[in-house]
């Protein structure tokens, strides 16, 4: 339950309202017992032939049953979707903090899983799990001291079938169901990685003609995620028997010791509604077992270790923007072959730098060293003479922009995209940028100008223009440096010579890192790297 326990902390943020919303649905339940107990009494009294008094307690009742439930669901509702809203925060600072050069090793389907389904799991907790708990943990003292003033034996009896079916049958399902519940989370999570990436490579899906072999990936995986499923239902109902088998022995030991008298009635009726407020309780403990695993799976990608944490005390960013690699000893894991074998390069303040050689020889793999978001295993990586080791990632992420080969637009406005480098750039400063990357004109031509929306990946533009969006995004960002990682990849011949005559023009005061298999001769550079066996080696050009 320790998973379980860590969302409830991450939720101390909402504990006033999730108090008042157990506080709310505590209330809800003792009306609507009160009232099934005093009409079972009055009824019980009238059949006798006995005038009881509590009409006018019972006139009340009704109307506060209706109002707190109401209440109820309002509160416990509105406190959860909150609490959700900052645990879904939470996680995406925590995965962005431990995945800033992206998903790297992760998929991306089994990370919307968690994102999606496994934190939605987790509402249980408070609305399946804790309030009614609360209100059982109200209703046993109750029912201890309401039926023990007329029969305390019989309290004693109906206390312990209540126990069981509230407490005890919950937990021990719990138990027995987490195999279960990571079972579940798994198959939520694969079925998700199996739809995302048919739908994602449905071009070459098609292409190749493998829509029988995709389409039956996804069955297979939707087959396994139905088979959890039936097999967490099973549990649930079994749990649900011995709840309700519990309810009806109670409910027989009532009627054998207290017979048909109003006190009788009133009792019977009183086990009836309390045994009905904790019916859920057993296949909430088997959903217990799910949102554990489905914590553990939020935690687990959420508060991982950081690959490279900060500094306790980073040093204050150097004037200078001038990178070098100094004996860089660099893998991706302990098991794949070396990517640098004592790189050492120097790209001067201002200079025009490419980087080529052949694809996985390591050139992204130096961005991303450059960046900030791996750190070498030996030698360091310098910029204005600082080990970066020494600053905060984000401070030399405001020295350094990154235009990748597959740079994302999001499915927002054109303005939404730009301001992702510079959040508080004016309209001024962004037509300045697009202007730069010569995109303005196109951008001008729309009916919404900057609050034209770019689409999916950017489909509403052309692979160029969707380029020159990108550099204009770069160019907004007032980073010195610029590493350019394969901009042009996927663009004919004609546009990629364009892009560069527009880079030429509009970095012309920074410093330039530009990284590429091939040159296309257009480009202005002050130095040619060829990388090569690990290390970078001067070329001709």
């Amino acid at each position: 339950m320790r998973p379980l326990l860590r969302i409830v902390a991450l939720w101390r943020g909402r504990a006033a309202r999730l108090a008042v919303g157990a506080l709310v649905s505590v209330a809800a339940l003792g009306a609507a017992v009160a009232l099934m107990t005093l009409s079972a009494a009055l009824v019980a009294g009238l059949a006798a032939g006995v005038v009881l008094t509590g009409a006018a307690a019972l006139q009340a009742l009704g109307p506060a049953r209706v109002v707190l439930r109401y209440l109820e669901r309002l509160a416990t509702h509105d406190a959860m979707f909150r609490a959700l809203t900052d645990l879904r925060v939470w996680f995406f600072r925590g995965l962005s903090a431990r995945a800033a050069g992206g998903l790297g090793f992760r998929r991306a389907g089994d990370v919307l899983a968690r994102l999606v389904n496994d934190v939605e799991a987790l509402d249980g907790i408070y609305l399946r799990i804790l309030v009614p708990l609360a209100g059982a943990a109200v209703l046993l003292p109750a029912l201890l001291w309401l039926i023990g003033r007329e029969d305390p034996l019989l309290a004693l009896a109906v206390g312990a079938l209540f126990a069981l079916a509230a407490f005890v049958l919950p937990l021990l399902a719990a138990r027995t169901t987490a195999a279960a519940g990571a079972r579940l989370s798994a198959a939520v999570a694969a079925l998700r990685v199996a739809a995302l990436d048919t739908l994602t490579g449905l071009r070459e899906v098609r292409a190749f003609g493998a829509e029988g072999r995709m389409l039956s990936l996804v069955q297979a995986r939707e087959a396994a995620l139905l088979a959890a499923q039936h097999e967490l239902s099973g549990r649930a109902a079994w749990a649900g028997a011995g709840a309700f088998l519990c309810g009806q022995a109670a409910i027989l030991a009532v009627l054998l010791a207290a017979g048909v008298s109003p006190a009788g009635a009133a009792i019977a009726f009183l086990a009836v509604s309390a045994f009905e407020a904790v019916a859920l309780l057993p296949r909430a403990g088997v959903l217990a077992g799910h949102a554990a695993a489905a914590a553990a799976r939020v935690l687990e990608a959420a508060e991982g270790p950081v690959d490279l944490p900060d500094p306790p005390a980073p040093a204050p960013l150097p004037r200078g923007s001038a990178l070098r690699f100094e004996g860089v000893h660099f893998r991706w894991q302990p098991d794949r072959p070396p990517v640098f074998d004592g790189l050492t390069l120097e790209i001067p303040e201002r200079s025009r730098v490419a980087l080529i050689g052949p694809s996985g020889i390591g050139k992204s793999t130096l961005a991303a060293l450059a960046l900030k978001v791996v750190a070498p295993q030996q030698g360091c990586v310098r910029l204005g003479g600082t080990d970066l080791a020494e600053l905060a990632a984000a401070d030399v992420r405001q020295r350094i922009g990154w235009l990748s080969q597959a740079t994302h637009l999001f499915d927002d406005t054109i303005r939404a995209n730009l301001a992702l480098a510079r959040p508080d750039a004016d309209e001024a400063a962004m037509w300045a940028a697009l202007e730069a990357a010569r995109i303005a004109d196109v951008v001008r031509t729309l009916p919404d100008g900057l609050d034209s929306w770019v689409g999916e990946g950017g489909a509403r533009f052309s692979g160029g223009q969707g380029r020159r969006l990108a550099l204009a995004r770069t160019l907004l960002s007032p980073a010195p440096v610029l590493i350019l990682d394969e901009p042009c990849a996927g663009l004919d011949a004609d546009t990629e010579r364009a892009f560069f005559q527009t880079l030429n023009d509009a970095a012309a005061d920074r410093t330039i890192v530009l990284i590429a298999h091939r040159l296309t001769g257009v480009e202005r550079l002050d130095r040619i790297w060829r990388l090569s066996a690990g290390r970078a080696v001067a070329a001709a050009g």
